[in-house]
């Protein structure tokens, strides 16, 4: 019971999320003013198989401490709030690092994710998907969608 309260709340949350297509409210990212982070639209999107998740932590372009680290986290969760996968991040001296717990200094970064439920071989199902960004611990989500 516990397990369905939560995914209801979820799912309301996600409801007010804005549309999986950014571009058609104009919307191309969503952005934390505490820790000056960004959270693009995947891309493609809808996708099949593998997208790609643009995001920056720091305020970057306009850094005001470049030495500074921030304990980053990206996670990919089903409507039902199941966490399905953790991207990698793509490039750079930590390329191919799963995204829980990575610490970046300021910048852009891309993560990657092949499409696959986490620990297994098998290509998730259809259907929309939520991508939840955190930087030292505050969350910014956004949907996106996985058509086959």
């Amino acid at each position: 019971m516990k397990q369905w309260w939560a995914g209801g709340v979820f799912v309301l949350a996600l409801s007010a999320l804005p549309a999986s297509t950014g571009a058609a409210q104009g919307q191309q990212s969503s952005r934390d003013n505490r820790t000056g982070s960004e959270l693009r639209q995947n891309y493609p999107n809808p996708f099949n198989p593998e997208t790609r998740i643009a995001f920056s932590v720091g305020g970057y372009p306009n850094c005001t401490d470049p030495s500074r680290q921030y304990r980053v986290s990206l996670k990919i969760f089903n409507l039902l709030a199941q966490e399905v996968a953790v991207p990698v991040l793509q490039g750079g001296v930590a390329a191919g690092q799963p995204l829980a717990n990575v610490f970046l200094s300021c910048g852009e970064y891309t993560a990657y994710w092949d499409g696959k439920v986490a620990n297994s071989n098998r290509e998730a199902a259809s259907g929309v998907y939520a991508y939840r960004l955190e930087v030292n611990g505050s969350p910014i989500t956004r949907k996106m969608t996985i058509r086959k």
